[in-house]
């Protein structure tokens, strides 16, 4: 009994080891990746057009990715388009730029709640019934029971549950999970996409991977040339493996198409000619985003009409704060049966101005999203933060205390500074509409919403991602009493006191330009 506890202890202590080991590797190299010495505010570095939309990716091996350990995508689809259920070797977080739509999320092995059932006997003998009436009872029935029979052998529709998505919407889906998004609206659906290739529930390398299931779809996350390359190589394996006499497989790049097309067949029970349908041709150049031939019909509960109007005057709402301003230039307890895998909620509206965590009439609001309103991304380690700048409103200066921040600029333009630990500028620009930059964790950071204002999408690398402000009413220098402040600046205590009290908001700051004209003067 003894050396077996002894063995047992001396096996843990080996694997922890190990663990510790493969961390401090881990953290090594992350630390030589985040010795950045310049950032940017990049626009999308490659696109695929589909036949119905279009998507567009972040280079994910520049210098400021590699450090957050992150991908980024823009993905735009055409109305009636649908893209094509896949799934990716890390989480995502998604934002819904523009438009509405539907989104199917296949958990695997949950049921498929949502399914359509019909008496179609009962239907039958009563349709029968009012046509043959009048007519003798015993020769209606016989027909009646017929047509039960044939209807009774229709096979319904039954599938997971699909969600009605729109502008605002964040939208979490986890590492490995399948998911389509159809767009039914009357303009074009876009999203921005973060895959958190650096996440735990990626085994892989930190290369981010997409796995489509139909389509014959081209690899979103490579360069032209890498592309080409590839597809190449993926021919002259094909070209290989029929000159070896190797069995029939697929020549698309859908998942199924690798497989060998009779064991397919066998496995589903179906026929090899609709198995090389699942498969898919090297000819469909339809790509990820496909055009759907007349109306894609599923299951869905009806939309209800006050559930439509309160979308719209949200809407509304949203759409005339924004003409304003271009006129003007709780912790929630667990009690361990919130959600069930299968039901989990994950999808959360910040688009609403009603919703502001953080708001001030003359600067702008902020809207956060993490694990304590949205509990399945304390599963996927990521949160999100919405900003509404109004024109010249400032962003208090501030640091991420244990999150990268990836921020998409969704309308308008701002002035970005961030610096380093050397008290560097690695970032000082005007960035615009459609641009992506990177916050690095601990870096500082300000920044002022231009005369258009300035409206954004910030995902973090972490689930309660918190940060320190350097300017206002919470801020550090607040907390700090004002002999530190005096000696380590080598002020005068009333030049700290202003410094400690002169900012009355905390996070969200209007601008100080009619205060330095009366200091001037």
């Amino acid at each position: 009994m003894t050396k077996s506890l002894v063995f047992s202890l001396c096996l843990l202590l080996v694997f922890n080891g190990c663990l510790a080991a493969r961390q401090q590797s881990q953290q090594q190299g992350k630390q030589n990746e985040c010795q950045l010495n310049q950032l940017q505010a990049r626009e999308p570095s490659n696109n695929i057009r589909a036949e119905a939309g279009q998507i567009e990716t972040w280079n994910h091996n520049d210098d400021d990715f590699q450090c957050a350990g992150v991908a980024a995508e823009r993905i735009t689809i055409e109305r009636n388009g649908l893209h094509l259920p896949a799934y990716s070797n890390a989480p995502q977080l998604i934002y819904v730029v523009q438009g509405s739509g539907v989104l199917g999320v296949a958990f695997p092995g949950c049921p498929e709640t949502f399914e359509e059932y019909k008496d179609q006997s009962q239907q039958q003998f009563q349709r029968g019934g009012q046509e043959q009436q009048g007519q003798q009872g015993q020769q209606g029935r016989q027909q009646q029971g017929q047509q039960g029979q044939q209807g009774q052998q229709e096979q319904q529709d039954r599938h997971q549950k699909v969600r009605r998505i729109r502008a605002g919407d964040v939208i979490v889906i986890p590492a490995g999970v399948a998911f389509w998004t159809y767009n039914d609206g009357d303009q074009e659906l876009v999203k921005v996409s973060l895959l958190d290739v650096s996440n735990d529930h990626n085994q892989l390398d930190q290369n981010p991977r997409k796995f489509y299931l139909a389509g014959n779809p081209e690899n979103e996350f490579e360069q032209q040339g890498q592309r080409r390359r590839q597809q190449q190589q993926q021919q002259q394996g094909r070209q290989q493996q029929q000159g070896r006499g190797q069995q029939q497989q697929g020549s698309s790049n859908n998942v199924f198409s690798g497989m060998n097309t009779q064991l397919l067949a066998q496995a589903l029970n179906i026929d090899e000619e609709t198995a090389r349908s699942l498969q898919g041709s090297e000819n469909d150049n339809r790509n990820q985003i496909i055009q759907v031939r007349g109306q894609l019909d599923f299951l869905q509960p009806p939309r209800g009409r006050q559930q439509r109007e309160h979308e719209e005057r949200e809407q509304r709402q949203v759409e005339q704060e924004r003409r304003q301003q271009g006129g003007q230039q709780g912790l929630v307890a667990a009690n361990g049966l919130e959600e069930t895998f299968c039901s989990m909620r994950l999808i959360e509206h910040i688009g609403n101005p009603q919703r502001a965590d953080v708001y001030s009439p003359q600067a702008g609001r902020i809207s956060t999203l993490n694990s304590l309103n949205l509990p399945i991304l304390s599963a996927v380690q990521l949160s999100a933060e919405r900003g509404f700048f109004y024109s010249n409103g400032i962003y208090t200066p501030h640091f991420n205390i244990n999150a990268h921040s990836v921020v998409y600029v969704i309308r308008g333009s701002a002035r970005v500074q961030i610096v380093n630990e050397n008290g560097n500028p690695i970032l000082d620009d005007q960035v615009q509409e459609g641009q992506l930059f990177i916050i690095p964790q601990n870096h500082g950071v300000i920044s002022q919403a231009g005369n258009e204002g300035f409206e954004y999408i910030a995902f973090k690398t972490n689930d309660n991602a918190m940060l320190s402000t350097l300017a206002g009413r919470t801020s550090l220098l607040r907390a700090l009493p004002l002999e530190v402040l005096t000696n380590a600046y080598q002020i005068e205590r009333q030049q700290a006191q202003q410094i400690k009290y002169n900012r009355a908001e905390s996070i969200a700051l209007s601008s100080s330009q009619s205060f330095q004209r009366r200091a001037v003067a």
